[in-house]
């Protein structure tokens, strides 16, 4: 086994289940020290349980500034300090932008950008002292609109836009920054997305490779740790999201759109009659495709 991260001390947001805690058990397992960030104190207890000694944990909220603050220095407290944070914080929500509710617009915008901002705010003095890496959990939707996920998209594309902008701010501190984009993973928001909106599946079902296809938690879990070994600053899962990054130009063109149009207008109502019928329009799941601290 790889003892590539061997006294690294790492925080995790998000950490109680999904790509987050899988994220934990890999790197404990390549020596790393954790300290493990979210909102379900049972699941957070038992995983720093399991990881032993090397591991801490802290509730809080990434919505929540001084709380979030808090933890991320009683967590640098308890290890003497932090060298690699994975920004993993987020949720999806369903509906189109005329039938999604503000509160869960906002909601999700304020986990999955706010929180990654709170995140990289109050983990820079401990950066900057070890002359770290920050690793932001961002999507492949980061850069491919789809219909019904206006609030998950808008909140992953400001998550890479505010994580370029930091890299460029902390350069000059030593401070390293990488961008995560995984397509779908099979977690919690993707499951339960398929079981309540059987639309949404056939809709991923007609995208064009790989946005067809769902990857397993571990392997996005491998992609990132391999990530933070070697201060990755893009990371791809699977690694032919790469190529949409490159043509996102072109997927959003004037020349794409009869393609687009035609695809819209065949997924879009049907999903927003399931989303109607099942009365609700928030996926908050915590730990799903990123685990709210998705």
């Amino acid at each position: 086994m790889k003892r590539d991260l061997a006294g690294r001390r790492l925080v995790v947001t998000g950490a109680a289940r999904g790509i987050g805690e899988r994220v934990a058990r890999l790197a404990a397992t390549r020596g790393a020290r954790l300290a493990l960030i979210g909102l379900e104190p049972e699941r957070l207890r038992a995983l720093a349980g399991e990881l032993g000694p090397a591991a801490v944990w802290r509730e809080a909220d990434v919505r929540d500034g001084a709380a979030l603050k808090a933890a991320i220095d009683g967590c640098a407290q308890a290890m003497a300090g932090i060298d690699l944070v994975v920004a993993n914080a987020g949720v999806a929500a369903y509906g189109t932008v005329r039938q999604i509710d503000e509160t869960s617009f906002e909601r999700v915008l304020d986990i999955n950008l706010n929180g990654v901002f709170r995140t990289l705010k109050y983990a820079t003095p401990h950066l900057e002292r070890s002359r770290g890496h920050v690793t932001v959990v961002a999507s492949a939707l980061s850069f491919m609109p789809l219909a019904g996920m206006a609030a998950y998209g808008a909140g992953k594309a400001g998550a890479e836009l505010l994580a370029l902008t930091y890299r460029q701010e902390v350069a000059h501190l030593g401070v390293t920054v990488g961008v995560v984009h995984p397509s779908w993973i099979d977690t919690d928001i993707v499951r339960g997305a398929d079981a309540d909106l059987p639309s949404f599946r056939r809709l991923r079902d007609r995208l064009p490779y790989p946005g067809n296809v769902t990857t397993s938690v571990d392997r996005v879990a491998t992609a990132i740790v391999d990530g933070l070994a070697r201060r990755r600053s893009r990371v791809y899962v699977p690694r032919a999201v790469v190529v949409a990054n490159w043509l996102k130009a072109g997927l959003n063109s004037p020349a794409a759109w009869p393609w687009t149009r035609r695809f819209a207008a065949h997924a879009v109502p049907a999903l927003e009659r399931e989303v109607e019928a099942l009365g609700r329009n928030d996926q908050l799941v915590p730990g799903g495709g990123n685990a709210e601290a998705s």
